[in-house]
């Protein structure tokens, strides 16, 4: 749980980062794009169990 909150503190910061630098955010703008990056990770740890 706790490396759960750590990566979720890093990516805000990061997120807050990039946004003051005016870069492009490393991750999909929109909640469909996140949700297939959450789909190609479970895909991932399914294919790990068989």
């Amino acid at each position: 749980m706790m490396t759960i909150l750590l990566a979720t503190v890093a990516g805000m910061i990061l997120g807050a980062l990039f946004k003051k630098m005016n870069l492009p955010l490393p991750a999909p703008p929109t909640l469909p794009g996140v949700v297939g990056v959450l789909g190609v990770l479970l895909g991932s740890m399914i294919a790990k169990m068989f």
